[in-house]
């Protein structure tokens, strides 16, 4: 038996492998050690990826953080065998998940500290009930939007209602707190000849009703309307949600000794005048659609960064270093040189949203690229791929008003291929061309304001963090039923 009764209290997380999963919550977990002025420290319980590409991102990951000298604690859980036999990434996901929690409770129990809370990935609901007997609280870290969080709710109750309507083209759906989203803007994770893992979110979506609380990365400044329907209970009628704490955004800054090339060249522009384009770790589109985006940029005649990955190998979801001459139109770099920059591996993302040269964001709608975005200002052009994405972009648009659509939201179908002319008119938008365009980039200032207000001192995300913590601190969070 491990003595307790001397060490320091700690909070126990347990974060999904993705990277914008895992570094959101280890960058909310040291805002919560902070938040807690000492009397709180952090012990991360870290699952082994199951590919060897996620498992190196994670070690990388963990290599830079225990070195950052706060006291967070990583400790490695043991491998799992694989399952096998699934339908979907994401009941893959949720069975492989599964399989740790007999070494959740293993790990808990063998901790010198005393557990004040657990606090697991929305991914890794799970492990909620993994710690056995230990009457603490615990809490779902959601790194995606409130409004996916209410949808998400919303689905066990409205199960024979969503389903049906999920598989037509045309129709509206109702999330509490938005206006009615177009069934093409559902997230492309539940909709289509995806239904089936509808039972998967679902099964998500009842857990989160056994929680202690929810903290969001978002803000009541970004998403008023759902968070309010949330609080309110018109995501599961005749039961309260748990309480809901936005404390973001939570937005991770990694230390640079020399700038990157791509921040190097922006230094080479002018104010405002660079389109950036980028679509997230996974974000890769094929040769016919680089070249319509290609000639869209070339007709559209603003300065742009583009990057541009390389087909998966074999086996992998994530993109490549591109090959350029394989992959662009036949002259496109010498006839763009001098105003265009396209990039084939990764970019600093946060550092190139940063630079007072960039002007608006062709974005994936990635939940941690669209607040890096807001946090600087820089208004968007939502071309949303997977998961949630489509949710996302709707928002942006209809909800935040910080981003020219790329097509029509009236309803009507969502074809992921984009031609030249509509990303020559979309990119004018934001880089000032139209009213709409200028509409936006107003938005998107109000909102770094926003932003920044609502984490700093006295904001309504400073307070809900410190709220949390006390709570934490003074085993004030009633653990589950």
């Amino acid at each position: 038996m491990v003595d307790r009764s001397m060490a320091a209290a700690t909070i126990v997380f347990l974060p999904c492998w993705e990277s914008g999963h895992f570094m959101s919550m280890v960058a909310a977990g040291k805002r919560m050690l902070d938040a807690s002025g000492g009397a709180l420290s952090l012990t991360v319980l870290v699952m082994q990826a199951p590919t060897a590409a996620k498992a190196s991102e994670v070690d990388g990951h963990v290599r830079r953080e225990a070195a950052s000298g706060l006291d967070v604690r990583f400790l490695n859980l043991p491998a799992v065998e694989p399952p096998t036999g699934c339908a979907a990434p994401e009941e893959f996901n949720f069975r492989y998940t599964q399989l740790h929690a007999p070494h959740v409770e293993e790990a808990v129990a063998g901790l010198a500290s005393p557990v004040a809370a657990i606090v697991v990935d929305l991914f890794c609901t799970p492990l909620l009930g993994a710690a056995g007997e230990l009457a603490v609280p615990r809490y779902v870290y959601f790194a995606s939007t409130g409004a996916f969080l209410a949808l998400m709710l919303r689905l066990p109750a409205f199960r024979e209602e969503l389903t049906a309507r999920l598989r037509e083209t045309d129709g509206a759906v109702h999330v509490p707190g938005l206006p009615p989203v177009p069934l093409p803007y559902m997230p492309a994770c539940l909709s289509g000849d995806k239904i089936g893992n509808y039972e998967w979110f679902e099964d998500y979506g009842r857990r989160f009703m056994d929680a202690s609380g929810i903290i969001i990365n978002s803000s009541i400044e970004l998403e008023r309307g759902v968070l309010a329907a949330i609080a309110d209970g018109r995501c599961v009628p005749g039961r309260p949600a748990p309480t809901v704490h936005a404390i973001g955004p939570v937005i991770w800054f990694a230390a640079r000794e020399q700038p990157h090339e791509c921040v190097r060249w922006l230094d080479m522009q002018p104010p405002a005048s660079v389109v950036f384009l980028c679509f997230g770790s996974k974000g890769f589109v094929d040769r016919a659609q680089v070249g319509e985006v290609a000639a869209g940029l070339e007709r559209a005649g603003h300065r742009f960064l583009w990057v541009l990955r390389g087909p998966p190998a074999a086996g992998s979801s994530h993109p490549t270093d591109a090959d350029l001459d394989a992959m662009l139109p036949g002259g496109f770099l010498t006839r763009t040189q001098g105003r265009g920059l396209v990039w084939p591996s990764w970019a600093p993302q946060k550092e190139v949203l940063a630079h007072p040269a960039v002007g608006g964001f062709v974005t994936h709608c990635g939940w941690n690229s669209i607040l890096e975005s807001l946090w600087f200002g820089v208004p968007m052009v939502p071309w949303p791929l997977y998961g949630e994405q489509h949710l996302n972009a709707f928002e942006l648009v209809m909800g935040m008003g910080v981003a020219v659509p790329m097509k029509s939201m009236d309803g009507s179908k969502v074809e992921p291929f984009v031609e030249a002319a509509e990303l020559e008119q979309a990119v004018r938008g934001p880089m000032g061309g139209t009213e709409e365009g200028r509409k936006a980039r107003e938005k998107a200032e109000g909102l770094k304001s926003a932003c920044r207000k609502a984490v700093a001192e006295g904001g309504s995300s400073h307070a809900a963090l410190r709220k949390l913590v006390s709570e934490i601190s003074s085993g004030g969070g009633a653990p589950p039923p």
